[in-house]
């Protein structure tokens, strides 16, 4: 019976973490590029009274599934067509990111939404021609290929650095913007992903499917509740009955 409490326990904390995921999805519907987070399980083994058992592991992963692409028209807005990311410089390090919704600042660097620099071959890409105040700025004609190469009038001015992972798993979310690998290795070199320019990628949060997944969360939850009640009840009516010998 206490196992039982055991299990029952384990069982609120998935569930609770599980709201949160939900929660923090449904928040996220409205940001450029987000991916919706999902839980999935994986059992290891533990050493227990001597014996070697199955645990279960509760993990994230970010989903895989694109967003739909939004038109904009604006030539500064890019999404990408594939499992790839955009490759940014995010307080100093290189962290990958689905939002292509980019500007430039006032020193001429192309930047993300979050003040990201937006990586290129050749680093931080540099449009000068196109910051604020510039001569001919509003006249300057950005065009963008479908491999990423970044041309201003006709002129190559660099080509954006598109990087992918092996495998989805191994992604960690850095905040709801950014990704990271989780065992710290370099991203790959992505060949297979194209660019849409004047168009930008929507969250991939289904609203219907979180909203059914936290109802469902939140009655399990209340199940589990009603079960540790009933343990208890029957615990407390054990010590009673011993208490009388």
């Amino acid at each position: 019976m206490i196992e039982r409490l055991k299990q029952s326990m384990q069982a609120l904390e998935t569930l609770s973490r599980a709201q949160d995921v939900t929660a923090n999805n449904l928040a996220n519907i409205n940001t450029p590029g987000y991916k919706a987070q999902k839980l999935f399980y994986q059992a290891f083994q533990k050493a227990v009274d001597g014996q070697q058992v199955d645990v279960p592991e509760t993990l994230e992963t970010a989903s895989s599934t694109s967003g739909e692409m939004q038109k904009t028209d604006n030539p500064l807005d890019m999404a990408i067509n594939g499992k790839g990311f955009f490759l940014v410089n995010y307080d100093g390090r290189s962290v990958l990111s689905r939002n292509g919704r980019f500007h430039v600042d006032s020193k001429g660097f192309l930047r993300d939404s979050n003040d990201a620099y937006v990586q290129g071959k050749a680093g931080s890409i540099y449009i000068p021609e196109l910051r604020s105040g510039a001569t001919n700025a509003a006249n300057a004609k950005l065009q963008v290929s479908k491999d990423g190469t970044i041309q201003l009038n006709g002129a190559m001015v660099d080509q954006l650095q598109l990087a992918t992972v092996s495998d989805y798993q191994n992604l960690s979310r850095l905040n709801n913007s950014y990704m990271t690998t989780k065992d710290g290795s370099n991203p790959l070199p992505d060949t297979q992903s194209t660019v849409s320019q004047g168009f930008y990628e929507s969250s991939n949060v289904d609203p219907l499917k979180e909203m059914i997944s936290m109802t469902t969360n939140m009655r399990l939850f209340e199940t589990q509740q009603r079960t540790m009640r009933t343990m208890d009840e029957i615990l407390g009516r054990i010590s009673s009955s011993l208490g009388k010998f």
